[in-house]
């Protein structure tokens, strides 16, 4: 099995997928989790147009971002799966390639994310990061679907 699995989060309710599926995998094994976080400042830069202070939408975002991965952390803790946390910033980088390359530093067997099965002009529109980390990753990804309602 794997000995590391990196966990993508960024806070939606697909990563969120993504995390109980590796813990999934990783419970009962000898794995360990490696939780990233990548702050994004391009999209700070792109929103910020009414925003005056950047350094303190940065520490905010940073702040979330260490908030989150303790949330993740601790959900692997009460399943027993040991987890190492990663906040990164991504400047002048896409987030796949930072995930990427963060895979690739930490040893990682598995890049496991969830994604919003977004298709057609969606898809086009908001761009797929899950999508370019398949492309481009050095090491296999599972890709966690949100459930979609039936109807």
């Amino acid at each position: 099995m794997y000995q590391k699995i990196l966990v993508p989060l960024d806070g939606s309710p697909a990563a969120e997928r993504g995390l109980h599926e590796a813990i999934k995998l990783a419970t009962g094994q000898k794995t360990s989790l490696y939780l990233l976080h990548v702050v994004n400042d391009f999209a700070m830069l792109v929103e910020m147009s009414a925003v005056v202070n950047y350094q303190e939408m940065l520490e905010r975002s940073r702040q979330y971002g260490e908030d989150l991965l303790g949330k993740a952390k601790g959900a692997a803790a009460k399943a027993g799966v040991p987890a190492e946390t990663l906040l990164r910033e991504a400047t002048n980088k896409r987030i796949a390639e930072v995930i990427n390359d963060e895979a690739v530093k930490a040893g990682c067997g598995l890049i496991v994310m969830g994604t919003h099965g977004r298709r057609g002009f969606s898809r086009l529109a908001m761009g797929s990061d899950a999508e370019l980390v398949v492309r481009s990753s050095p090491v296999p990804v599972l890709l966690v679907r949100m459930e979609t309602p039936t109807s």
